[in-house]
């Protein structure tokens, strides 16, 4: 009687159930070793994601850096020197392609011969008055490079600047020539009262 309680009482032995070693470990298992061990599957996933990402970054990189890789010696700054300008508005030539060169910039050819001429009449004297018709000349030159350059599309060299700007600049000095032979002395061709006193200051 006593031998066969023992023996049954005994975990493993014959006249009672075994009992392995993983039921027993889990019949210890606490609420406390649960959260240990779940809190060290989350840190092991952190650092696995990590090391993931990291990876990833590096070959993402490494990709970019093979696909776009910087040019040595390139700046995005403005060169100091100047190596090319725009052309100005209606800076194209003047002619079909296929003519020769100065029918092409006829425009500037014009306004320059008919300033040269009024130059040289000014300096030969060929004639009396030859100073004022010179001088007149030369204003009128200016102004119809004003004139050229507002009709038409395309005036080739003559353009230097604006549309705008060629215009006032021409067309001044022009008038501004023309009005001060006309008004020179002696024997002016034209009077006007509050500009004599500048026309008596360029002549002395």
């Amino acid at each position: 009687m006593g031998a066969g309680t023992s023996a049954a009482a005994e975990p493993g032995g014959e006249g009672g159930p075994a009992v392995s070693e993983p039921g027993v470990a889990e019949a210890v298992a606490t609420p406390e070793t649960d959260e240990k061990a779940d809190k060290a599957d989350e840190a092991d996933g952190r650092k696995a994601d990590a090391g993931g990402d990291g990876h990833a970054e590096k070959g993402d990189d490494a990709g970019d850096g093979g696909e776009a890789p910087a040019a040595p010696g390139t700046s995005r700054r403005f060169p100091t020197v100047t190596q090319d300008t725009a052309r100005p508005e209606g800076g194209g030539r003047a002619a079909p392609g296929d003519a020769p060169a100065p029918a092409r910039q006829w425009p500037l050819l014009t306004v320059v011969g008919a300033t040269g001429l009024g130059l040289l009449i000014v300096g030969l004297a060929p004639f009396d008055q030859s100073f004022r018709i010179g001088t007149i000349l030369i204003g009128v030159a200016l102004v119809t490079g004003a004139i050229l350059r507002r009709i038409m599309p395309s005036v080739g060299m003559l353009a230097v600047r604006s549309r705008f700007t060629d215009m006032v600049t021409y067309g001044l000095l022009g008038v501004a020539i023309v009005l001060l032979s006309l008004m020179t002395q002696p024997k002016p061709w034209l009077e006007i009262p509050f500009l004599e006193d500048v026309v008596h200051s360029t002549v002395p």
